[in-house]
């Protein structure tokens, strides 16, 4: 059975789309595997000393907030990271209809209403992409 942590609680996913194994890249395969070694087999990933998972609002006060004020980055909760990833894998090429069930929404909708005008546009948006897949025909 699948699960999910809200606050401290553990619960269903709320949705249908909820329900999904996520495909991991190498770096985070990686990340993981070093996380093994200071945490070990415990029921979370990151823990404290109980192996009880880390109180969010607590991580999210004392490093994350910090942490990106020192680089100079703009407040934003963890959650946005999300919609970070989702931008990423839309300009790396990835498909959207797999972006999508990796996110855990339904359609693609939302990647083409909210996610794409973050994506560079290298064709300048003049068509240009269109013309060169194709050989001139005289």
């Amino acid at each position: 059975m699948q699960k999910t942590l809200v606050d401290g609680n553990v619960e269903t996913p709320k949705t249908s789309a909820s329900y999904r194994s996520i495909q991991f890249s190498k770096p985070v395969i990686a990340a993981l595997k070093r996380q093994l070694l200071v945490t070990g087999h415990r029921p979370y990933v990151f823990c404290n000393a109980e192996g009880n998972p880390r109180d969010h609002r607590n991580v999210t006060k004392r490093i994350w907030y910090p942490s990106l004020a020192s680089l100079n980055l703009k407040k934003r909760r963890p959650y946005q990271t999300r919609h970070t990833c989702g931008t990423l894998w839309l300009a790396a090429g990835e498909s959207p209809e797999w972006i999508a069930k990796q996110m855990g929404h339904s359609t693609t909708k939302m990647l083409f209403e909210v996610y794409s005008r973050y994506v560079p546009n290298n064709t300048k948006q003049d068509g240009s992409a269109f013309n060169h897949t194709f050989i001139e025909i005289r």
